[in-house]
C-alpha cells in the first residue's frame, strides 16, 4: 500500500494522540500542559472538520503525520485567515511528510476560498522554522515570554503565508463539505503526495 494523504476522521484520534502526546508531556512545542484524552482528540477532529480541513499522512495503514487548519480570530473580518499546525511522528521525520501535508492542506484552503495562513512556533525550534519558511512563510513577529511551561518562560514566533492573491471583493470561504463536492477535490487532496520520500 503506497503512502497516502487523506481527510482525517475521529477514528484517527488514537494514532494522532500517539504522535502528539509526547510533545505535550516533554517539550514546549505545544503549550498544553496535559495531553488530551482520546475522546477529547476525537472531539477536536469532529469540530475542526465542521469547517476546516484536517488531513493525515498514512503509510501501511499507520498515521505518520497530520496537519489541520482552524479559526484565526473570531471577528468576522478575519474569516479569510486561518491558523495551521503540522505534526510528524518522530520515526518518520525527514521524509517530506510535513511539506506534503501542508501542500495538500493549503490547496484545500485555497479551494475553500481562504487567503492567509498563520503559524505560531514556540522558540527555539529550528526544524519547524525551516519547514515553514521552505513553504513560503514569512516571519511577522514574536510574542516574548508569552508562555510558561516546564519551568521556563517561552517566546512564540509568528509566521504568515499568503495562500492566494487577495481579491478586492472576496466571497466568504465555502464549507469543507462544499469543497469536497468540487470536481477538483481529489486532485487537491492528493497534491502533496508527490513530495513524500518514503523508501518503498
Amino acid at each position: 500500500m503506497k503512502p497516502a494523504i487523506r481527510l482525517a476522521t475521529p477514528e484517527d484520534a488514537e494514532q494522532m494522540l500517539a504522535i502528539y502526546a509526547p510533545l505535550v508531556a516533554t517539550t514546549s512545542i505545544s503549550f498544553e500542559l496535559e495531553p488530551p484524552t482520546i475522546d477529547q482528540m476525537r472531539q477536536r477532529i469532529r469540530e475542526t472538520l465542521e469547517r476546516w480541513p484536517w488531513v493525515s499522512c498514512e503509510d501501511q495503514e499507520a498515521i505518520v503525520g497530520y496537519a489541520y487548519a482552524g479559526q484565526h480570530r473570531r471577528r468576522a473580518a478575519y474569516q479569510w485567515s486561518v491558523d495551521v499546525s503540522v505534526y510528524v511522528h518522530e520515526r518518520a521525520r525527514r521524509m517530506g511528510i510535513g511539506q506534503a501535508l501542508y501542500t495538500s492542506l493549503f490547496n484545500i484552503l485555497v479551494l475553500q476560498g481562504f487567503y492567509n495562513a498563520y503559524a505560531g512556533i514556540a522558540l527555539p525550534n529550528r526544524a519547524s522554522v525551516r519547514l515553514h519558511e521552505s513553504l513560503g512563510f514569512k516571519p511577522v513577529g514574536v510574542y516574548h515570554g508569552v508562555g510558561y511551561k516546564l519551568g521556563a518562560w517561552h517566546d512564540v514566533g509568528w509566521w504568515q503565508r499568503t495562500l492566494q492573491p487577495r481579491r478586492p471583493d472576496p466571497q466568504p470561504p465555502c464549507s469543507l463539505d462544499a469543497a469536497r463536492a468540487d470536481p477538483a477535490w481529489a486532485a487537491v487532496l492528493a497534491s502533496g503526495v508527490a513530495l513524500l520520500r518514503f523508501e518503498l
